[in-house]
């Protein structure tokens, strides 16, 4: 299999012995990722709200993409046709698309889109969706699903997605998986493991027919799924599992109990080859973001900071607060005086605060560029103090003001 114009390399690690923490560089065939790096979700081939242009600007070195959405809208084909995903976007930088597998859930169980939560927050009813109501199916063979948008039928099975995500063409993609939640009972988890796993082996054999198939398109990294919820013995048999197969990389998902992220990471990262790249799907609170990296994590997607810009809710200094409160009426001064992203530099809190009350497009494009800068550059600074060996200080400082209020 071609591997030209991707590749790993792991160049320094964390200098605590009891963190996995690592820097590292992807290359693809659109750009090199310094790792740690948080990717922005551009579900539809878009960050809502922002041109590819702000995107830059916020230092995002690539974008993620979902290949569910894309295959219903616009259609695997138009993008194929206009040279893949970064071409389509006029992103022209590294690109990811997800599989398909979270759609799994959240059309066919799910009501909650999240999957990083406190299990002890929600019971079954509020996350797991009556068979009747369901939008997607599943069997050994695939998930037949309705679409959200016109409500025709479609089928997706592992060779299915490969085929989509092949002419979606992103530099990195991944092995289609079924997601579970933290309400399934662990028998569940252990048939959707092994359902995983079968789909594994299928995603890589098709990958491999058309890598040969398409020849002339940039190589495409495929990443394995690990599974495995909450439970150290179904994370450990995944890992292991997905590890012994011909994967480039590895998206650590499914559900995942965030009062124990970084011990569930670390019982996947210590089954892992060091080799390989690992990405932790769904995860973007900074105190995640800085778990993460410790537990062994290169990359990081997450729709968090954009879906917060959209309500008003931006991330400052001292923690994230709303837009709209009173208070913000008359505060003549940017979300965060430190932040040099555009809006922070030309922008009041007051004005902010008037554009969302006025329900003026504009609110959301100005508090997504402050979100995605704001976030990115938390690992950024991350990436450049694991350089400098100061990063436990660096941790400490930042959480310390970040969570001031709690």
């Amino acid at each position: 299999m071609k591997r030209e114009k991707w590749g790993f390399a792991v160049t320094g690690h964390g200098r605590r012995e009891h963190s996995r923490a690592r820097r590292a560089t992807i290359s693809t065939p659109h750009g090199e990722i310094q790792t740690p790096a948080f990717i922005p979700v551009g579900t539809k081939g878009t960050v809502k709200a922002l041109a590819v242009e702000q995107i830059r600007d916020s230092g995002a070195q690539a974008v993620l993409s979902n290949a569910y959405h894309l295959y219903l809208q616009p259609g695997p084909a138009i993008l194929d046709q206009a040279g893949g995903l970064s071409s389509f976007m006029n992103w022209k930088g590294p690109t990811f698309t997800d599989s398909g597998g979270f759609q799994v859930l959240s059309l066919g169980v799910g009501f909650k889109k999240t999957l990083a939560m406190d299990p002890g927050e929600v019971t079954a009813d509020d996350v797991i969706q009556s068979p009747k109501l369901r939008l997607a199916h599943v069997d050994d063979d695939g998930v037949t699903f309705k679409s959200h948008l016109d409500g025709s039928m479609h089928r997706f099975t592992p060779e299915v997605s490969m085929q989509v995500q092949h002419q979606i063409g992103a530099d990195i993609i991944f092995a289609f998986d079924e997601c579970t939640t933290l309400m399934n009972t662990k028998e569940y988890q252990q048939i959707a493991l092994d359902r995983t796993l079968a789909w594994a082996h299928r995603c890589i054999a098709e990958h491999q027919r058309l890598t040969n198939e398409r020849v002339g398109k940039p190589y495409q990294a495929l990443f394995g799924v690990i599974q495995g919820a909450q439970y150290e013995d179904l994370r450990k048999e995944a890992a292991r599992s997905i590890a012994a197969l011909n994967f480039d990389g590895f998206g650590i998902g499914g559900a995942i109990d965030k009062s124990a992220l970084s011990q569930i990471v670390s019982w996947v990262t210590d089954e892992l080859p060091e080799d390989k790249p690992r990405h932790l799907l769904g995860i973007g609170e900074p105190d995640d973001l800085f778990r993460g990296v410790e537990s062994g994590a290169d990359t990081f997607d997450c729709v968090a900071p954009t879906r917060n810009a959209r309500t008003s809710a931006v991330y400052g200094p001292s923690g994230r607060f709303n837009l709209t409160v009173s208070e913000n009426r008359t505060a003549f001064s940017p979300i965060d005086e430190n932040c040099s992203c555009y809006t922070c530099t030309h922008y009041t809190k007051a004005y902010l605060h008037h554009l969302f009350k006025s329900k003026e497009i504009l609110g959301s494009t100005l508090t997504t560029i402050h979100n995605v800068h704001f976030t990115v550059k938390i690992v950024d600074k991350i990436r450049e103090h694991l350089d400098q060996d100061n990063y436990e200080d660096f941790r400490d400082d930042f959480l310390a003001r970040y969570y001031s209020s709690r």
